[in-house]
């Protein structure tokens, strides 16, 4: 069973009476990651999250750990190195979370014809993409032929596939990932909370102290001798507290992502689909029953607290996917959709794109001691942690090196269950969820239709993970918002009134909580100028 030492109300007591080495402000996969370095350290840790873990930025990414083969295109070959080797740690301290996951690049021709200067550079960037990381996971690109990439991704248009490539990444559920290692930072002795947000920063003689954090509709004032500022886009806005203007440092670029039924694609493995004269590629990952397409990168200038998913999102990619598929899609398709905002620092040329914008991280120290570290990819998270923690380090004389190289997630330990859905999510932990079965067997049963999650999984997100809010179950706890979002708007009352038992809601809350959830998906729908209902009895099909 677990320890307890994720508890909600516990942290929340503990966060106005105890004294911190060190406060982190931001509970995405940055966040997570310094508060578990820090706290793996010795350092007494705080993180408090405005909203909940990984509702922003880490929630909506392509959820690939991977090195990221168009960076070698831009000659970013120190950062491709440095993801790659922390694909490996992820591999070997999350075995439950983070699988290796083949992606095909098939060799399109044109006209029956294949530009070979294309196909040599292609072949020669994986070369380089295997030195860099591949070998050490067992796995080595190779070239296949026509008939086999078809087998892999038989909805191909069969005429323009000339050959293919294989090589090898990995797949994580990105928000799973990020409460996991929030999880992990509490075994280790740091206090976590959720739904707490930071009013005001506390100086005295100049250096940073603490701050004051709403949480629940009180106020705690939190004591702290360093203040680490990990909130991604919107860590200007934390900045701001700190220096007193808004130092527009951030350069905020939009990715977005599509669900279809996964007989429309049929691709066993994922695959990299090259956009004509546009120097990009999409990606076409399978996600049990459903596959899902992306990213655009594109520069972003509206509300970073709720990106949406345009028509021309929703256009550039089906018309990029269309372009290698014998039938094509259509906004018809669309089971889900997700936007989401990558931040990425400013600085570069007038007119540069934000696709050829540097993924590097940055961690600066202000005159009053706020440690800001921006920039990065989730995959690379780790080393940006122990990067910033090192900076808390030198700043508070304590703490000692990184010890997170060898810091197993929560879960990754010991036997798990036989039950496949649970163990991928839970990993030895998956036994907990089973039990709660165990005492009821209708948790046993579904909580979307169509979808492979359990009514038991609910339960257990508001009693182990706090859940708060019906958005934390169905959107992050849960991905059923993301694969199928009609099918999970219409079950909503049934789940409100299932965590509203755990969570003390009266019959008005259940019904706010439903009304927030509807209207926010109608809100994504509409965004996209997608059609009211989506081709729900495909899932699963």
């Amino acid at each position: 069973m677990t320890s307890g030492a994720f508890d909600r109300a516990t942290a929340i007591g503990r966060l106005g009476t105890d004294e911190f080495d060190v406060l982190v402000v931001g509970g995405g996969i940055t966040g997570a990651g310094v508060a578990l370095d820090a706290a793996s350290r010795g350092l007494r840790t705080a993180l408090v999250e405005r909203h909940d873990f990984a509702s922003g930025t880490s929630s909506k990414s392509s959820k690939l750990v991977h090195g990221g083969l168009r960076y070698l295109q831009q000659r970013e070959v120190r950062l491709v190195y440095e993801a790659l080797h922390e694909r490996h740690i992820a591999l070997r301290n999350a075995p439950h979370l983070v699988r290796v996951l083949p992606f095909l690049i098939p060799v399109l021709s044109k006209d029956g014809l294949v530009n070979p200067k294309l196909a040599r550079a292609l072949g020669s960037a994986l070369w380089m993409y295997d030195l860099t990381g591949g070998v050490r996971i067992g796995k080595i690109h190779r070239r296949i032929s026509k008939q086999r990439a078809l087998e892999h991704m038989p909805s191909l248009r069969t005429a323009n596939v000339a050959a293919a490539y294989l090589y090898y990444d990995a797949q994580t559920d990105d928000a799973r990932l990020t409460l996991t290692i929030a999880r992990t930072a509490a075994e280790h002795g740091a206090v976590v909370v959720n739904h707490a947000s930071v009013d005001a920063l506390h100086k005295d003689a100049g250096r940073l102290t603490g701050a004051t954090v709403s949480v629940d509709g009180d106020t705690v004032e939190v004591r702290a001798r360093a203040v680490v500022n990990a909130t991604g886009v919107w860590s200007d806005e934390v900045r701001a507290l700190d220096e007193g203007t808004h130092p527009h440092s951030i350069r905020p670029a939009k990715g977005i992502h599509i669900t279809v039924p996964w007989h429309k694609v049929r691709n066993d493995i994922a695959a990299i689909i090259p956009v004509p004269k546009d120097r990009r590629s999409i990606f076409v990952v399978p996600w049990g029953d459903f596959t899902y397409v992306g990213t655009t990168d594109t520069d972003y200038d509206g509300p970073i607290d709720d990106p949406q998913c345009t028509p021309d999102d929703v256009r550039y990619l089906l018309d990029a996917v269309n372009l290698a598929l014998d039938e094509p899609l259509s906004e018809a398709d669309i089971l889900g959709t997700w936007a989401g905002l990558r931040p990425l620092i400013s600085g570069g040329s007038v007119g540069e794109k934000t696709a050829d914008l540097s993924r590097k991280h940055a961690v600066r120290v202000s005159d009053s001691g706020l440690v800001t570290v921006t920039g990065g990819k989730l995959t690379t998270y780790r080393r940006m942690a122990s990067d910033t923690v090192d900076r808390v380090v030198d700043a508070l004389g304590t703490g000692g090196r990184c010890r997170t190289k060898r810091v197993r997630l929560v879960g990754a330990a010991g036997p798990t269950v036989s039950n496949e859905h649970l163990a991928r999510r839970y990993g030895s932990l998956a036994s907990d969820v089973l039990a709660l079965e165990t005492a009821d067997p209708t948790l046993a049963e579904a909580l979307v239709p169509g979808l492979p999650y359990r009514r038991s999984e609910a339960v257990y997100a508001v009693r182990e993970e706090m859940a708060r809010t019906l958005d934390d179950v169905l959107s992050r706890r849960t991905r059923a918002r993301l694969l199928a979002r009609e099918a999970t708007a219409r079950v909503a009352d049934d789940v409100a009134a299932l965590i509203g038992a755990e969570l003390g809601w009266d019959a008005t809350h259940i019904a706010r909580e439903v009304g927030t959830f509807r209207s926010a998906l109608a809100e994504e729908r509409s965004a996209a100028g997608l059609p009211e209902t989506a081709l729900d009895e495909s899932i699963g099909a």
